[in-house]
């Protein structure tokens, strides 16, 4: 004999006539059909048909919860935050949605031996000025413009020894064209793809860009300050 829907359901609190426990209670029972508990609790007393409906709960409650919690970070994250980015000089990944979800952001393509790479030292006081209200800086190297070091750990000494740097910084990655890494075409669809070293972009909150700056622009420039503060005030 096999288990009615409204059989496997008689247990909750409020039976079919309580919508969210009928709801919940039907899931379950999609769920127990697949099982051999669905056969247990129709064959046996109402003592062993409580204790299989209690057994597929603890399992059913658990996923229910993961399949939300999974979706809502689905939504929460936007298109310009998805992926992960290898972190320099260190063995792990930066999950962008992790760490950058909800907070301003500035995005910066740098060059270890660029002319404007002294720009390192006023992107750090930024950093520093407005971290206390969320802000994000993240500098990737690049050496799409042929002026990056051979290897991170040059990349490194030049970011962290010769100027300080204490924002987040990514092992380098291409910039431009098809072989842009996904935060940098989300930037290009967003605005527009880095035309040399040390652009910046200042994201909002809400993970979209609100302004884009040449490399001319440098860190203390008043309108660049004006759109961070910006994005700070931004809401998620």
């Amino acid at each position: 004999m096999r288990c009615s829907q409204a059989r496997w359901c008689w247990g909750w609190s409020g039976g079919p006539g309580s919508t969210l426990g009928w709801l919940r209670c039907n899931w379950e029972w999609a769920l127990a059909r697949q099982t051999a508990w669905h056969g247990v609790a129709c064959r046996q007393t109402t003592t062993l048909s409580r204790a299989a409906m209690m057994n597929i709960r603890f399992v059913s409650i658990p996923l229910l919860l993961l399949a939300m919690s999974g979706a809502a970070m689905a939504v929460d994250c936007p298109p310009l935050l998805q992926g992960e980015l290898p972190k320099l000089r260190a063995k792990e990944n930066i999950d962008l949605c992790k760490r950058f979800a909800g907070k301003p952001l500035v995005v910066v393509n740098t060059a270890s031996f660029c002319g404007f790479a002294p720009q390192f030292k006023g992107l750090e006081e930024l950093s520093q000025r407005y971290k206390g209200q969320g802000l994000e800086v993240l500098g990737v190297p690049s050496n799409d413009f042929k002026q990056e070091a051979k290897d991170g750990e040059e990349t490194a000494k030049v970011c962290y020894v010769n100027y300080g740097v204490t924002f987040t910084m990514t092992e380098p990655q291409a910039v431009r064209g098809d072989d842009a890494t996904h935060l940098f075409k989300v930037l290009a669809e967003q605005s527009s793809a880095p035309r040399w070293n040390f652009y910046k972009y200042v994201v909002d909150r809400q993970g979209k860009v609100i302004a884009n700056f040449s490399s001319m622009t440098k860190p203390d420039d008043p309108e660049l300050i004006a759109a961070i503060e910006k994005a700070i005030a931004s809401k998620p």
